[in-house]
């Protein structure tokens, strides 16, 4: 069974599961990419990378059958609504969190969501979390948690701290916070409308690239991005902002939320070797034991699923 109580078809969940851990790669690409956008105001870089994710979806549905984006877009209010507070709010968030709090910390209080995502997708089905479920994602978030503890952000921390005496610290962290249970609630909501196809993702990314563009007009000075931004930019829009969400789309419907949630924990671990790889975090044995936790929680949340079970 699934997680709506519906039986799935054959290897269903299991496909839509790992499309979900697709994401969760594609999202390790994120603080890469992003720290080669350095310079680029937030909600610029929100309108740049959704409008391209929106060029991708719809060049995809134009490339099927004719009129097949229409059908994708022709879709009831609340799968609209959902879809846009769950990509936007998350993101406006987020963004609002790490300029008013240290970065590594509120970072922190964001990730709580795969948690989230855990106690959230068995409360809607009915029933109490399952106890490896638990643990894993328990041990997930003791991993990430001395990961962005002990790697932080100094630039992004010293800016926090110059308006943290305004006060502006704890409003970063009730953002946080509220971004956490933005981006699962969004999850398991989502799976009200199963029947929506992924399509819809498109016309969504098109929704949030003015959403940003009206933010960034009224809030920000508009920088030009060089080469090397761009093709940064070009990179969110295809993988983390752009095909990750396609794919979280149908993960989200369609495959096991729990174990998901639990996965999810390996995304900031797998960001970490990356930023190391491309000399822009040093490496130290402070990495070893959160790695250990992290994939711990991730083979003990996946077991049911290597037996053929929940």
């Amino acid at each position: 069974m699934n997680d709506t109580g519906k039986p799935p078809a054959a290897g269903g969940t299991g496909r839509a599961t790992l499309a979900g851990m697709a994401a969760v790669l594609l999202w390790s690409c994120l603080a890469l990419l992003t720290t080669l956008t350095a310079g680029i105001p937030p909600f610029e870089l929100l309108a740049l990378s959704f409008g391209i994710a929106f060029v991708l979806g719809a060049g995809l549905l134009a490339l099927g059958q004719r009129g097949a984006w229409l059908a994708a877009w022709r879709q009831p209010w609340g799968a609209w609504a959902t879809g846009f507070l769950g990509l936007f709010g998350y993101h406006a968030l987020y963004f609002f969190a790490l300029k008013s709090a240290p970065a590594a910390r509120a970072s922190l209080i964001a990730y709580l969501w795969p948690l989230f995502l855990v106690l959230l997708s068995a409360l809607a089905a009915g029933r109490k979390p399952g106890p490896r479920h638990l643990v894993g994602a328990a041990l997930g978030l003791a991993g990430t948690a001395a990961i962005m503890l002990a790697r932080g952000d100094p630039a992004a921390d010293a800016d926090a701290g110059a308006v943290a005496v305004a006060g502006y610290a704890t409003a970063g962290y009730v953002a946080a916070f509220a971004c956490a249970l933005t981006w699962s609630g969004y999850s398991v909501l989502n799976r009200r409308y199963s029947h929506v196809p992924s399509g819809i993702v498109g016309g969504l990314c098109g929704l949030v690239a003015l959403a940003g563009l009206a933010c960034h007009l009224a809030l920000e000075n508009t920088v030009w991005p060089g080469t090397s931004q761009w093709l940064a930019i070009a990179g969110l829009g295809l993988g983390p902002v752009g095909a990750a969400f396609f794919a979280w789309d149908h993960a989200s419907k369609h495959g096991n939320l729990a174990v998901l949630g639990a996965l999810s924990y390996l995304a900031p671990l797998i960001s970490t070797l990356l930023l190391i790889l491309a000399g822009q975090a040093d490496a130290g044995l402070f990495l070893l034991v959160p790695a250990l936790l992290i994939i711990a929680g991730a083979v003990v949340a996946t077991a049911p699923l290597k037996r053929g079970g929940r």
